[in-house]
């Protein structure tokens, strides 16, 4: 009888190594890949689930009690009142249809934004068969040898082998300074989260390098324990959500004192009697409950959020989305994100000289030897396009090969004796390794290499640096900087024989030797420059925030476009003794700048005096010291492909591509969604008008004309013709001019005056005109006189459903001209082309067939109340729309003129 390893107990985490590499059954050399598809299948994926529970029904509950839907509930009730039961039955039903869309809706937007998982799969780095391999978090199982550096977050609970490392436990501990966890370090006192020797999934390593056996993987985590305690889901309301929320209950209370406001006018004014008085209130509450306003607000955001993930910008909340198409100032770095991030070696400078990369020398031999073991990186000079780790190592190394050394990750690990990892602050690594006798290798930017280097490597040997030396050196790099070219300076240090490895880095990084300059190239993507000059129309700035030196970052922003008409260049030392006030002046001017030399914390006090001045901030970053300035931005945009798992966490934005001209497509796409969003409230609202005036109509001539349209016929426009044209609204490709409008402002709302007041009185105006004279022509022509009666068994009551009937055709027609012309806010229809939206297109093709069908099925005319008018009266339909779209196409026209 096979033991399937869920059978087992648990092992113990704090016991011996020994015990829990026999009980987890793995080795040192990690599991086979065999061995690890199988304990897959036996553990599950390394992932937190969640209970249903009852939250969906919660959530299905809340459509009922939204402020439209309370509508429509008091409106059931007033109708049960006055004793038509069969209106509050359908009222009723109506409110369960829409509540059952509209979660259906919300259900298909939690989908889109939980798909976005896919393209954002958290990687880890194991050993499997014996070597390094990148796999997906969620296919970690018990026993894997996991390997965690600087900027990984941690995907499972492991036991460290070697190494120390530092770990944000904040998500488990609520611990806001990083906590130190070390192979070597042993206690088995406190809680297993004390443990000096484990660390836990949904960690993060800002800091050292470690090896670590998993021991527990998904909902057997310590995360995982927690999650299955709390299991709850909060809904991140967007501020376009509250605002139209707000908007709904504005709507509710108009409807409501209007409504109340009427009934005793009807009664006592106008003396109609009670039962027509409340059928008017009702009428006039369902008229004005915009039904679909808000599940379609929030689909739209989710599909703008999944056209966003398809073109390499994976937006992690919906309401992000609005907020992208505001942004007033982008922060971004250069290296990868202006530029390819294909770094080649192109040049060495040493004593001897400028030298092409590959030409060995006698001064190129030690340098290759430094090159190759500071590094981190793996490359195969065979595959180069298969290399992994960072791209500037992959050039170094790629350079120490050409130059004859051997770069091979084995001897390089054998020959380590411990490492500081790169300092973005610091803009230094090092490493200590044996190589024949102990070595410090170090490569950083030039300026601080040269303030902890005192000797400079020539052919005869190390001697003393001059004045001289050094004004060569830094003239060197400053020729290199100024062509574009990124500058790192190598050194080393042999320790005397008998003497220990330094321990601390200020001891290993002294007195060091310098053996020479590399000059990379890595030229600016070519869809960059168009990006910027779309950013520059948009009326959006562009600021550099760099590590890299002022020179090269100076002159790819000028390949590019950025600061063409002059650019300021602000060193991170300058920064540094800058008065608040100084920079605020400095930002304030609205110049494009670059901010070189700079560390993370730059970006965060730029991030914070743009805020302060009412920008709306996009900001890149990539690192873990990032993560700060990635939260405090208002749109912070990690890294996909180079970023770090901490970096990508911080994030409200990660870009699949690395590339800036994404971001720019980001923010259009967050202009068009938001632009889409006013387009459909426009048309939904437009129909408040034709829907609600006949009512005013009608209880204002005290019942001399009689209802333009039954409460029935309401819901048909409401439900039946309306919601998917609005739909098809919210996918409108971009309008011409997009982005040479500039930014919207913070503050302005999603529904503002101008917008209501062509909603309600332009389209809604003239479609209410148009509906009230089309039933009036019916009327009319079938011999009715003002105060007749039309009720059940007069002989003007089918001229009256006909009439009622014609009132219902007029809507559907006028929201066919409300969709065209809600289609564009400024540019004319034929800007965009009448013809391409082909979702609009198959929309109007479903409100054709509803009301066709409403009117040909006979239990479907009884149930509205239809009867078809006559033939040459339906012809004068086809006008309806043509006149609606005409007067906002003239009236979109003159505003053009105005503005210029």
């Amino acid at each position: 009888m096979t033991t399937h390893l869920e059978d087992t107990a648990p092992p113990d985490p704090r016991g011996p190594v020994e015990r829990l590499m026999r009980d987890l059954r793995t080795r040192p050399e990690g599991l086979t890949a065999r061995e690890a598809a199988r304990r897959l299948q036996a553990h599950g994926p390394n992932v937190l689930t969640s209970r249903s529970g009852h939250g969906w029904a919660r959530r299905l509950l809340g459509q009922f009690t939204h402020p439209l839907a309370l509508l429509l509930w008091l409106a059931a009730v007033l109708a049960w009142v006055s004793g038509t039961t069969a209106l509050a039955v359908a009222i009723v039903a109506v409110i369960l249809v829409n509540a059952a869309l509209a979660f259906a809706q919300e259900r298909q937007a939690e989908r889109a934004v939980s798909a976005l998982a896919a393209y954002l799969p958290v990687r880890a780095r194991v050993i499997r068969d014996g070597v390094g391999a990148s796999i997906e978090a969620a296919d970690l199982v018990p026993g894997d040898i996991l390997l965690v550096e600087e900027g990984d977050r941690v995907s499972a609970d492991a036991r460290l082998l070697a190494g120390a490392v530092e770990v944000d436990m904040s998500t488990l501990t609520g611990e806001s300074l990083p906590a130190f966890r070390s192979a070597d370090a042993t206690d088995l006192g406190g809680t297993v989260l004390d443990a000096k020797d484990l660390v836990f999934s949904g960690t993060n390593c800002t800091g050292g390098a470690a090896r670590a056996v998993v021991f527990a993987t998904g909902m057997a985590t310590e995360l995982g324990r927690i999650a299955a305690l709390t299991q709850r889901v909060g809904h991140d309301e967007s501020p376009l959500e509250r605002q139209v929320k707000r908007v709904a209950w504005l709507i509710a209370a108009v409807a409501v004192g209007v409504g109340l406001a009427f009934l005793p006018l009807g009664v006592l004014v106008a003396g109609l009697p009670l039962s027509d008085s409340f059928q008017f209130a009702i009428g006039l509450l369902v008229a004005n409950v915009p039904e679909g306003l808000l599940p379609t607000i929030t689909l739209a955001l989710a599909v703008g959020v999944r056209v966003l993930a398809r073109g390499g910008a994976v937006v992690k909340r919906l309401s992000a989305v609005e907020t992208l198409g505001s942004t007033t100032v982008i922060c971004t770095d250069k290296t990868g994100t202006l530029t390819r991030n294909r770094m080649r070696v192109t040049e060495i400078w040493t004593s001897d000289g400028a030298l092409h990369a590959g030409t060995p020398a006698a001064a190129t031999a030690l340098l290759a030897r430094t090159a190759a073991a500071c590094a981190n990186a793996e490359v195969d000079p065979a595959a180069p396009d298969d290399a992994t780790g960072d791209p500037t190592e992959i050039a170094l190394l790629l350079a120490a090969a050409d130059l004859g050394a051997d770069i091979s990750v084995e001897p390089r690990q054998a020959a380590r004796v411990r490492q500081f990892h790169f300092d973005p602050t610091l803009r230094l690594m090092s490493t200590v390794d044996d190589l024949g006798g102990v070595v410090v290798n170090t490569k950083g930017a030039p300026e601080e290499v040269l303030r902890r280097t005192t000797h400079l490597q020539v052919p005869g040997g190390p001697r003393p640096m001059s004045a001289e030396d050094r004004a060569a050196v830094e003239a060197a790099a400053a020729r290199f900087a100024a062509r574009g070219l990124r500058v790192l300076a190598l050194a080393y240090r042999e320790v005397p024989p008998g003497t220990p490895a330094p321990t601390e880095r200020t001891e290993a990084e002294r007195d060091l030797v310098l053996l020479g300059l590399v000059a990379m190239v890595d030229p600016p993507r070519p869809e960059v420059a168009d990006a910027v000059d779309r950013c520059h129309r948009a009326g959006i700035r562009l600021i550099v925030v760099t590590g890299d030196n002022g020179l090269t970052a100076a002159e790819i922003a000028r390949q590019v476009g950025i600061g063409s008409s002059g650019i300021t260049v602000v060193t991170g030392a300058e920064l540094e003794t800058m008065p608040e006030a100084d920079l605020d002046a400095l930002l304030r001017d609205g110049g494009e700048l670059v901010f070189a030399r700079s560390s993370p914390e730059v970006k965060l006090r730029v991030a914070d005096a743009l805020r302060a001045q009412g920008h709306v901030v996009a900001m890149t970053g990539d690192g873990v010291n990032d993560a700060p300035a990635l939260r405090r931005a208002d749109i912070g945009v990690a890294m996909g492909r180079s970023g770090t798992d901490v970096a990508r966490e911080a994030a409200t934005m990660v870009l699949t591509d690395d590339n800036f001209a994404t971001i720019v497509t980001a923010v259009e796409a967050g202009r068009r969604v938001f632009d889409n969003v006013r387009k459909f409230i426009v048309y939904i609202f437009a129909h408040a008008t034709p829907e609600v005036l006949p009512f005013l109509v009608f209880a204002l001539s005290g019942g001399a004309i009689p209802l333009p349209l039954t409460v029935p016929q309401i819901l048909a426009v409401d439900l039946g013709t309306e919601t998917l044209p609005a739909l098809a609204l919210g996918r409108e490709p971009a309008e011409p001019g997009l982005m040479d409008r500039p930014p919207r402002h913070r503050g302005d709302n999603v529904i503002d005056r101008p917008m209501l007041t062509r909603a309600w009185a332009l389209l809604g105006g003239i479609s209410a005109l148009l509906v009230l004279g089309g039933y009036l022509l019916t009327l009319l022509a079938g011999g009715w006189t003002p105060g007749a009666p039309t009720g059940p068994g007069t002989a003007l009551h089918h001229t009256w459903q006909q009439a009622t009937t014609m009132s219902f055709l007029g809507i559907v027609a006028c929201q066919i001209g409300t969709a065209f012309a809600a289609r564009t806010n400024h540019a004319p229809l034929r800007a965009i082309g009448a013809l391409s939206n082909r979702l609009l297109l198959w929309g109007i093709a479903f409100e054709l067939a509803f009301t066709a069908a409403v009117l040909a099925i006979p239990p479907l005319a009884r149930v509205f109340g239809m009867a078809l008018p006559p033939l040459w009266q339906i012809a004068l339909l086809p006008l309806f729309p043509v006149l609606v779209w005409g007067a906002d196409e003239l009236w979109r026209a003159r505003r053009r003129r105005v503005e210029g």
